[in-house]
Formats: C-alpha cells, sequence, structure tokens
C-alpha cells in the first residue's frame, strides 16, 4: 500500500500547510526568491553476489531545506526534523542576507502534467520475490556459458515525495519513483578475467523490471559483453576516426558539453561555452537538447526542485548555441527564463543548474553506411568512466566495449581503449549523424559540487574524426 505523501510532510502536532505557508512567508519577507522544502523519501537495494544475498537495505528519511536569495547571496538550512520551531531556527540564517532591493521574483508557472505514477514501487512486490528474482538472474547467467565466473545481480528503489512552499503562497507537490535492474558477470578463460555489464531502469514500478524478457535481456547483454572482451586485443593509439554507437555513449555529450551548457558555469564566465550565444560551436546538423519532460525516464520530473514545469530545452541547434540550462537564481540574473533545471539531491541541498535528459537529435545518415566511411578507426559501443574539466571541456573516457574499424568493417573487438579531447572541438568534428537516435537503458547518475543526481543521456550514431585515442598496442 503506498503510503499517504501529505501525512509523512505533516504532523498536526509539529507543522500544518497554514503553519508552513506563514512561516515561509515570514522567514523570506526581505528575500528576492527561495522556498521551503519539505521531503520524504524512502529506498532499498539489493545485492546478489557469489552465490548469495550479500545486501538488502531499506531507508527512511525526511527533513526541509529552507532557502532564500537576495541578489546573488543565498542563505540556507536544513534539517531532518519537520516542524515549525525548526524551520523558524533556520530561517535565523536567512537573516545575514542583505535584504532585496528589486522586486521580489515572480512565481513558477503552474502545471497540472504528470510524468510517471504516485505508487511507490517498494510496496507492491514482497521480498521474497526480490530475492528469488537476483537468485534465478544469478544462477541463468551462470549457466549461459562456462566462461561465466563471477555474477552480481542488484536491485534498487526509490519512493520520494516533495512539496515546495514560496512565499508568495505558491505551491507545488511531485510524488516521484525509481527503479533500476543491474547485472555484471567477470568471464574467464585461459588465465585471462574481463568483465561485462548491462542495467535498465527509469520512473516507474517494479513491473518492467520483473518481466522476464527484459531482464533475461539485461543477462544476455552483459555476458556477452564480458565475452567479447575475453577475445579483445589491445586498442591502437593516436589520432584516429571514431564511430560512437547510439545511446548510452551520449555519456560523453553529457560529460563533455552538457556541464558547459549549465547557467552557473556560464553566468560566472567559467565555461568553454560563456558568452558564445549565436556562434558556431558544433558542426552543421548537431542539435542538442535537454529535456526533463520525457514521461517515465530516468532523469524527468514532472517540476524541478523549485516548482519549475521541466521542458525541452533546444541548447545547441544545427551547430549554433542557443541557450543554457537555467535554475531560478541564475535566470534572473542572466534576464532570461528558468528552465526547469533546478535540481537538488536531497532536502539537504540547495538546487543549481542540473542536466535532466541531454541527448543529440537524430540526422539523416544510414548508420551503416556511416561505418563504410571509416577506413581505419574504431567502434566505440560502450563506456565506463570518464573525467572532464568544464573551464576547458577536456575530458577523457574510457571504452568498455570498443571494436576496431578496417575498410569500412568491424574487426575484433580491442580493449583499454580510452577517447582523449575536449567538447567545443569535439562537436565540430562531426562529419555524420545517424538516424538511430536511441536514448540510454535508464542508469546514469550525474555528480557536481558534491550532489548526486539521476540523469538521461543519449544520442544517434555518432562519426567524429580526428579524435586522440589513447591505447595499449
Amino acid at each position: 500500500m503506498t503510503p499517504d505523501p501529505h501525512a509523512l510532510l505533516y504532523d498536526p502536532g509539529k507543522l500544518s500547510p497554514e503553519d508552513a505557508l506563514a512561516i515561509t512567508a515570514e522567514t523570506l519577507r526581505t528575500c528576492d526568491d527561495g522556498e521551503l522544502y519539505l521531503q520524504f523519501s524512502a529506498s532499498e537495494a539489493f545485492v546478489f553476489d557469489d552465490g548469495r544475498l550479500k545486501t538488502a537495505s531499506y531507508s527512511r528519511d525526511s527533513g526541509f531545506g529552507l532557502r532564500g536569495v537576495s541578489g546573488e547571496m543565498t542563505g540556507f538550512a536544513h534539517a531532518s526534523e519537520i516542524s515549525a520551531g525548526a524551520i523558524r531556527r533556520a530561517g535565523e540564517t536567512l537573516t545575514l542576507l542583505d535584504p532585496a532591493k528589486g522586486a521580489r521574483a515572480a512565481p513558477p508557472p503552474r502545471s497540472n502534467r504528470h510524468l510517471y505514477s504516485h505508487a511507490s514501487p517498494l510496496e507492491a512486490i514482497a521480498f521474497a520475490e526480490k530475492v528469488a528474482l537476483l537468485e534465478r538472474i544469478d544462477a541463468i547467467a551462470r549457466a549461459r556459458d562456462p566462461r561465466v565466473a563471477q555474477v552480481t545481480a542488484s536491485l534498487a528503489a526509490s519512493w520520494s515525495a516533495i512539496e515546495i512552499v514560496r512565499p508568495d503562497g505558491f505551491v507545488a507537490r511531485d510524488i516521484r519513483p525509481l527503479v533500476r535492474l543491474n547485472v555484471s558477470i567477470v568471464a574467464e578463460a585461459n588465465g585471462r578475467r574481463e568483465s561485462g555489464s548491462f542495467g535498465f531502469g527509469g520512473r516507474y514500478l517494479y513491473d518492467d523490471l520483473f518481466a522476464e524478457v527484459n531482464w533475461r535481456r539485461a543477462i544476455d547483454m552483459a555476458v556477452d559483453q564480458g565475452l567479447t572482451n575475453l577475445d579483445s586485443r589491445p586498442a591502437p593509439a593516436g589520432e584516429m576516426t571514431v564511430l560512437l554507437g547510439p545511446g548510452w555513449p551520449g555519456v560523453l555529450l553529457h560529460e563533455a558539453v552538457g556541464h558547459g551548457l549549465e547557467g552557473d558555469f556560464n553566468r560566472k564566465g567559467t565555461s568553454a561555452f560563456s558568452g558564445r550565444i549565436g556562434e558556431r560551436v558544433a558542426a552543421p546538423g548537431v542539435t542538442v537538447v535537454d529535456d526533463g519532460s520525457i514521461a517515465h525516464r530516468r532523469g524527468s520530473l514532472t517540476i524541478d526542485d523549485e516548482g519549475t514545469p521541466t521542458q525541452e530545452t533546444v541548447l545547441i541547434e544545427d551547430g549554433i548555441l542557443k541557450g543554457y540550462m537555467q535554475d531560478r537564481l541564475n535566470a534572473r540574473l542572466m534576464g532570461v527564463a528558468a528552465t526547469g533545471n533546478g535540481r537538488r539531491e536531497s532536502f539537504a541541498h540547495a538546487p543549481m543548474p542540473r542536466m535532466t535528459n541531454t541527448f543529440m537529435r537524430a540526422g539523416a545518415d544510414d548508420p551503416a553506411e556511416l561505418l563504410s566511411r571509416v577506413k581505419k578507426g574504431i567502434f566505440a559501443k560502450s563506456f565506463g568512466g570518464g573525467q572532464v574539466d568544464i573551464v576547458s571541456g577536456k575530458f577523457t573516457f574510457t571504452c568498455t566495449e570498443a571494436y576496431a574499424i578496417e575498410d569500412g568493417r568491424l574487426g575484433a573487438p580491442i580493449k583499454g581503449a580510452t577517447l582523449i579531447g575536449d567538447g567545443p572541438s569535439v562537436l565540430t568534428r562531426v562529419t555524420g549523424i545517424g538516424n538511430d537516435l536511441a536514448l540510454d537503458e535508464g542508469v546514469g547518475m550525474c555528480g557536481k559540487a558534491g550532489q548526486s543526481l539521476p540523469a538521461g543521456v543519449g544520442q544517434p550514431t555518432l562519426l567524429v574524426e580526428g579524435l586522440t585515442v589513447g591505447g595499449t598496442a
């Protein structure tokens, strides 16, 4: 049974909705902007490893964050006790802010749209069924091939109810489910060990994860990747043509370009894209958008954590820089509209501009034809970890599954390939854009300033000339 979110946020003996409105209006009366953010969250995680259930955890958390904004200054306080007294004490922090000199910021527009279920994924399926699924995944993955030496399967879900209360009387609510299933394996042959993994999830209930066709696909993808890597040879090194696969390889776009298009970096002039609105920053045909309004996607939100409805925001259109992702503070200071990208990890964090689902739109090229253009290069099908410097846009990404390309055909799998470049220039080197746009499977996490959030990525097949590949050959 799904809990009543209103009862989880308000205790008649500690705080009523009327109290929340009155205290917020009082504590933020001298601020330009701000809100009281109330949250209840529940989460669970199961890890089946080495043939047994290794972890089963469940947690509940609740609290508030009170933020006041005056000019460029922000005051923020939080606590895990939702009560009138605790909120008033938190409000004392805001007395350190200079009084606002301009008109109070207008509230966000309202929306009745719902992008996902309000039901809790934690409640519908029994504990024993969750463990049984992981046990079955372990057994089937091991039976798939004698070279599978190790299997780890994990299941995770969360359910979060939030309420945003503003001093102008605006109140917005959202209830957010999130689920995820991961399968990873280690394959071993002739003294060599290689890994493979696959996961999927989104803002829905456990039903899709428990559908046999879906979790069997996760097993197949993880095992196939591990066995492929057993046959891999050392990756070549040097500057070469790279064909990027659709879907998850969009994480390169997310890191190399996405963070640099967030409003705070551009307002402060620290991004490689600062002050370049209207300029060509990518090859013709390259269109990049951030869209938090796609139903059931991992990075989607009905409203952001400031109450602004999410939307599709065109960042780069046909190679021309069109705009940035904005929260309310940076949008106000830059004289533009908020885009629904004000996000926070929890009630204990202040919001900032963050990506939701960031991807490149499809082009008109046949992926097979793009492959045929490559005389010598590599095909990067999947990525692991990466790093990026926001100021310069320089990045490094490690391929977890990649292949050599020779005379327009896929060759042997390769191991240890690392892509090196910088975001602003890599987009100018795109020479082919596939017609096969795919979004990722729903497992991405994005980190910024110590806050981690679920996010989505995507792209079509991309042909990029002159990328530096760090290899092992």
